[in-house]
């Protein structure tokens, strides 16, 4: 049972950093529960202390990262279309990834400027919102996949660090497959 519980929580690792660049996939939550599944098995004793804090601070960044673009488009003049311009771009990026890892920087922005263009706003300031749109953008991004890279060193550190528990000897290991 250990077993499989350290790989869905690795598997929960892998796609909460995914999460931090797809809008759809709660990224830092995702991996929180990667590190609930490592201290659910019997090989590494709970330690609530850490997995309350690591909570805490999933949910502070899940609730940051929705706060971040519309405090940065505040900051540069923009409007709410500003932020739902954004995201609609990452979303463009995510469904159609012709131009590879630069669409996910160069739609949102895009989306940004379009959404202010919509909402009426002046080219010049449309542009200066966009710009404060997409830097919350990247910022919220940003700290969502820092977070899930530290989960994930944390997992890997922790699950080394009780292999043997984890795993025991290799042969009885073998033997529980069949």
């Amino acid at each position: 049972m250990d077993i499989l519980l350290l790989l869905l929580g690795f598997i929960f690792m892998i796609v909460g950093i995914l999460g931090s660049f797809l809008p759809i996939i709660p990224g830092p939550p995702l991996s929180w529960l990667g590190l609930l599944l490592l201290f659910l098995t019997e090989g590494i004793e709970n330690d609530w202390w850490f997995l309350g804090i690591t909570f805490v601070v999933a949910i502070a960044i899940l609730v940051l990262d929705y706060t971040i673009p519309a405090i940065g488009t505040k900051k540069f003049g923009g409007s709410k279309g500003g932020v739902i311009g954004s995201v609609t771009g990452l979303i463009v990026a995510v469904a159609f990834p012709v131009i590879g890892i630069f669409g996910i920087i160069i739609w949102p922005f895009i989306g940004a400027l379009t959404g202010e263009i919509i909402a009426g706003t002046k080219k010049d300031k449309a542009f200066k919102a966009a710009i404060g749109s997409f830097i919350g953008f990247l910022t919220g991004t940003f700290l969502k996949f820092a977070l899930s890279i530290s989960y994930l060193v944390l997992f890997v550190l922790k699950a080394a660090e009780h292999k043997s528990q984890l795993f025991g000897p290799a042969s009885e290991w073998v033997k529980s497959l069949f």
